[in-house]
């Protein structure tokens, strides 16, 4: 009896960051002293206007909302200049990949991508039959940087969706807007997707106003990160109406709850909670890189804008499967590469950046493993 398609016959899921209690409950480990660092997640919590806005909202969890999420698109389309129509909300930006890859990519069609990349571009392609193109040419191993002559290269006419993230994940590097605008006017018969989900450390607004100029883009956020509302999944994209209009086709009918709305609206006027963790991060940045020098068998790699960066193992007597767990033991939790990252390999891990405290965990922990 067949029960799937091909491309879940052995399905690859994606590796999430490890909550805190797991490691209180195996090595026994003060929660107060465990610094989770594996999930890019905001140090100060949630935006406290979703929060309130959440409460207030909990009286109406038995009506239905509005299938496309209307209250939401109006806030998101008056914040950044858009119109509501060109807006699409699902529940945390991960959703609305999937509904790109559904919309714009034939079974068997080609998405490209670097390697490597954020894991739900491939996942999510080939759970759904499609080719996942993880060009691995495309990142300077030296850097960690995109090469983009590589990665214009590594399209064909065949492509039908190119991802771009920036800043980029798991490196965290910077792509200027004259790159952006090279890969989206090289691929004029794919869509492309720029993933904004970490912009706000990166110190400019983004380039999400480029939906407005480009018929083959769509730009996408989160609210998981600076808001700090991860566990509310909210995210979205803009984009020109042909776009939203074919991804509102394939969208589940009620994919955004009452209090997903109404935390995301309260949380694009809580400017004094992104300013405050963005402030912390990019102080963190600065703060753990001068902790590094301390380092001989590990070191940072530069360049980061987000909130995260890549630690590169440099002891050739050890790897990141052995540098991760040993990490846990000492109640700090970070992305092993090797298992995180296709294309990433065993020589990095992936941690956030975070309060000086956790910065000094990590630290201190690198230099204690044997």
């Amino acid at each position: 009896m067949r029960l799937a398609h091909p491309g879940l016959a052995d399905p690859e899921y994606y590796v999430a960051g490890l909550p805190a209690d797991y490691v209180t409950a195996r090595y026994g480990i003060d929660p107060a002293r465990i610094s989770k660092l594996g999930s890019a997640e905001n140090p100060f919590g949630a935006s406290q206007k979703a929060v309130e806005a959440v409460t207030a909202a909990m009286g109406r969890l038995h009506l239905y909302p509005t299938w496309t999420a209307q209250p939401l698109r109006e806030k998101i389309a008056a914040t950044y200049g858009y119109e509501p129509e060109q807006v699409i909300c699902g529940s945390g930006e991960t959703e609305v990949i999937s509904l790109v890859i559904r919309a714009f990519s034939e079974p068997g069609g080609e998405v490209l991508m670097p390697a490597p990349c954020f894991p739900i571009y491939h996942l999510f392609a080939e759970a759904e039959g499609r080719q996942a193109v993880l060009s691995h040419r495309a990142t300077d191993r030296a850097t960690m940087a995109l090469d983009l002559d590589a990665y214009i290269e590594a399209m064909r006419p065949t492509t039908q969706i190119v991802f771009l993230t920036n800043p980029h994940s798991p490196s965290g590097t910077w792509l200027e807007e004259a790159d952006v605008r090279r890969v989206v006017e090289a691929a004029p018969s794919a869509l492309v997707v720029l993933d904004e989900a970490y912009v706000h450390y990166s110190g400019t607004p983004g380039y999400i106003g480029l939906a407005r100029e480009y018929d083959n883009l769509i730009v996408l956020r989160t609210f998981s990160k600076a808001f700090g509302l991860a566990g509310l999944r909210i995210g979205f994209g803009v984009a020109q109406r042909p776009i939203i209009n074919a991804l509102l086709a394939v969208k589940p009918t009620w994919n955004m709850g009452q209090l997903q709305i109404a935390g995301g609206v309260a949380a694009l006027d809580d400017d004094a909670h992104v300013s405050r963790t963005v402030e912390a991060i990019v102080a963190g940045r600065t703060y753990v890189a001068d902790r590094f020098e301390s380092l001989e068998r590990f070191e940072m790699i530069g360049g980061s804008r987000s909130n995260f960066f890549l630690v590169r193992i440099l002891d050739p007597e050890t790897d990141s499967t052995k540098v991760f767990n040993g990490l846990l033991e000492r109640g700090v939790i970070v992305k092993d590469g090797s298992v995180s990252f296709r294309g990433l390999e065993d020589r990095f891990l992936r941690s956030d950046v975070n309060l000086p405290e956790h910065m000094d965990r990590l630290v201190a922990a690198l230099a204690d493993l044997p």
